[in-house]
């Protein structure tokens, strides 16, 4: 992971300034934004990794910022503030965010947290690999979906769900299977987060809602529509 960059965006610049220090100390390359127009405008930059994005900041609030670009990137986006309110942490979460760290934090737990997404990440299949199911190709290698042969753009957390979903197509599987596979046990976010990103998956590949299937009492089954 050395050479890794992270943007940091936080309107605390000695926040900014140990976040920074204790990523570098680490092998990382940080690149600092302190507002939010400030952080829309670097965020888009190909050569980031990962964004930590404070949910207060002037010009614009984080989550703005990663309505903004969730659907032009697809690198993770961690949530870092103060503020701890379930209904923040599920906007969060439904926007497109993949992890919410509240302050006060531990710089060991964060820089811990950041490593567990990038390896998650660069955690590919060698090989180029489809899947046809339905109405729907999905290509591994390029984190790439198509659905009646066009490009749909899902985040990394909602293309690594459908994966698992399809994977496991006709099982059921439990909101807490479904984190443990993409997140990590290592992981004590909201279990939350994936009836989020479930959401903002059926609403873009399954707005007949016929492929995911909600077992009421028992989670999520994928189910495979024959033509």
């Amino acid at each position: 992971m050395v050479g890794t960059k992270i943007l940091i965006a936080d309107d605390d610049h000695d926040i900014v300034g140990l976040i920074a220090e204790s990523l570098e100390d680490e092998g990382f390359q940080t690149v600092a934004a302190y507002n939010g127009l400030e952080a829309l405008e670097k965020a888009t930059d190909p050569s980031l990794s990962l964004i930590l994005l404070d949910i207060m900041m002037p010009g614009m609030d984080g989550l703005e910022v990663c309505r903004k670009i969730r659907n032009v990137v697809s690198i993770p986006i961690l949530f870092l503030t103060a503020k701890d309110r379930e209904l923040d942490r599920i906007i969060g979460l439904e926007i497109g965010a993949d992890d919410y760290i509240p302050k006060p934090f531990s710089v060991n737990e964060l820089i811990a947290r950041i490593k567990a997404h990038l390896r998650r990440e660069n955690r590919h299949i060698a090989g180029n690999r489809l899947m046809t199911i339905s109405n729907l190709t999905i290509n591994k290698d390029t984190f790439e979906v198509f659905k009646n042969g066009e490009k749909v753009d899902l985040s990394t957390k909602e293309f690594q769900i459908l994966v698992y979903l399809a994977e496991n197509r006709n099982r059921v599987l439990s909101r807490e299977q479904i984190y443990n596979a993409i997140w990590g046990e290592a992981f004590y976010g909201d279990i939350n987060t994936v009836t989020a990103h479930i959401k903002n998956l059926r609403a873009k590949i399954d707005k007949e809602n016929e492929l995911i299937k909600t077992v009421w009492g028992m989670g999520y089954k994928f189910i495979e529509v024959q033509a």
